[in-house]
């Protein structure tokens, strides 16, 4: 292996075909160059696909209730459904270990006021638990907090948006804003990378909102995520059962279908896990046929070479060389031209993805790029694709006797 008249006798081989052995190789480097970047074509759709999430917890399963469009148990179609407290406790104590967070939702456009400036927002009164469902990035001060739904306080927590329209420059941290009327200590500010248009609401204790207003228990919409440790099936069996149950709380027909809409994210998730992993089967299947093609031909070379080299190949038997210092000699031959042609095709896939990736950020394709899991799979490959392709002709070139080698022309 470590012979320097064997590398020699290698780089001397390949150096005397110089044109054969670059067309050869580039056919194993086309096939690494087109996998490679199918790969991060498709690592690029999921990418995109997650955008579409925004920041929100990937495992989220959002309740809105809606009209009912059939008549049932004695009530006509057309009823309104409403979610209050004691369904999201109901949720609560039917499903434990099945949630990890639930918050539910009650919003109120109003009239915002901070001296002379002033604006119309969307206030969310939630409770503490949504931020770790919608993610948000708490940039000064604090979210709402168990004490502040205990004592129903007037505080908000405010997206960027609003306190730059609101506040200017001042820091609006325990400052007031007024809010149709009624005055509100601003505690916190909030940004939200993956969904800029929620920098323009706020977020008040939902217990304030909801005394404040008509004294409800009312909600608008009930937020939670399942169990982190469930697979896809698991997750989208649980928000079934969860929608049969609140239908027969609620009292609506097993079958309406527009009553009561479950958006659960493991659904998307796992269409496009199915689509992205059938993409990266199809990649890897046309890679591999590319590869093939370039194992073939690097094949056909080793026998050119071999037929050219059977006097040479004789005198080494003749002088002693056992078969596997043949074998040997053509394999890391085989080897050597797969792994420089293939790592060069892999390495200016590699090097054209890292140049794209930071400018390419569509809502369906954003940063594209190559694991590490990949590159150590393509250089394996490699490796067993030149042992591959050097077999046959090794195995040939082991079996010339050395009497039949030096009669041949």
């Amino acid at each position: 292996m470590f012979s320097r008249d064997l590398w020699s006798e290698i780089f001397h081989s390949i150096r005397s075909n110089k044109l054969r052995t670059f067309l050869t190789g580039f056919s194993v480097a086309w096939g690494i160059f087109i996998l490679v970047l199918l790969l991060a074509s498709v690592n690029g759709m999921q990418n995109g696909f997650m955008k579409q999430f925004g920041d929100d917890a990937t495992n989220s399963i959002i309740i809105f209730p809606s009209s009912t469009t059939k008549a049932y148990g004695g009530f006509e179609k057309g009823r309104r459904i409403q979610l209050d407290n004691e369904d999201v406790d109901f949720i609560k104590g039917s499903f434990p270990g099945y949630y990890q967070y639930i918050s539910p939702r009650f919003s109120k456009s109003m009239d915002a006021r901070h001296l002379s400036e002033r604006g119309n927002y969307t206030v969310n009164a939630v409770n503490p638990e949504n931020i770790f469902i919608e993610k948000v990035t708490i940039d000064k001060g604090r979210f709402i907090n168990a004490s502040d739904m205990r004592n129903t306080s007037k505080v908000v927590v405010m997206g960027t948006v609003v306190a730059q329209e609101l506040f200017k420059e001042e820091d609006p941290i325990g400052k007031n804003v007024v809010l149709n009327g009624l005055s509100y200590k601003v505690v916190g500010v909030f940004s939200d990378d993956g969904n800029e248009r929620s920098e323009r609401n706020l977020f008040a204790p939902l217990t304030t909102l909801q005394r404040l207003y008509s004294n409800t228990t009312d909600v608008d919409r009930i937020s939670l995520t399942y169990n982190p440790d469930f697979n896809y099936a698991e997750a989208i069996n649980f928000s079934d059962i969860l929608e049969q149950s609140l239908k027969r709380r609620l009292i609506i027909d097993p079958d309406d279908q527009g009553a009561l809409y479950i958006n659960n994210y493991a659904e998307g998730f796992a269409n496009v896990a199915n689509f992205t992993g059938m993409l990266s089967m199809i990649s890897i299947a046309i890679g591999m046929l590319i590869l093939i093609a370039g194992i073939v031909g690097i094949g056909n070379i080793l026998v050119f070479i071999i037929k050219e080299r059977t006097k040479e190949i004789g005198v080494r038997k003749a002088l002693g060389a056992k078969p596997f210092d043949v074998i040997k000699l053509v394999l890391m031959e085989s080897v050597i031209i797969t792994s420089i042609s293939g790592l060069g095709g892999m390495m200016f896939a590699m090097g054209l993805v890292s140049l794209i990736s930071p400018i390419v950020d569509a809502p369906a394709f954003s940063n594209p790029s190559v694991d590490n899991a990949t590159v150590i799979t393509s250089t394996i490959v490699l490796i067993m694709a030149g042992l591959l392709a050097g077999l046959i002709p090794a195995v040939k070139a082991a079996k010339v006797k050395p009497i039949v080698a030096l009669r041949a022309d």
